[in-house]
């Protein structure tokens, strides 16, 4: 695997963790379409996750718990994964 500087590890060692632990609000797991995950990760990193339009954050980001993950999250952390040889954790 070729060397993946720091700034670049965090960002999708960042994007993978969001994937991996992404709930649904409301609805069920395996049904749900829209995804959310807490916000326990690096302020930076999530804002250029935002700008990149991998996530979405509140209109106030300080205020916010959790971001709105996007489709385009979704897809680049199901490659990320695949990557890393990371299996896909299935929740029942």
């Amino acid at each position: 695997m070729a060397n993946i500087n720091t700034d670049e590890a965090m960002r999708e060692l960042t994007m993978m963790l969001i994937y991996l632990s992404r709930f649904a609000q409301g609805e069920k797991f395996d049904e749900a379409t829209d995804f959310y995950a807490w916000k326990g990760y690096d302020f930076d990193i999530l804002n250029e996750l935002d700008d990149a339009d991998y996530i979405r954050q509140s209109n106030h980001p300080s205020r916010s718990k959790s971001v709105y993950i996007t489709e385009s999250d979704m897809e680049q952390a199901q490659t990320l994964l695949a990557k890393y040889g990371i299996e896909d954790w299935k929740r029942r």
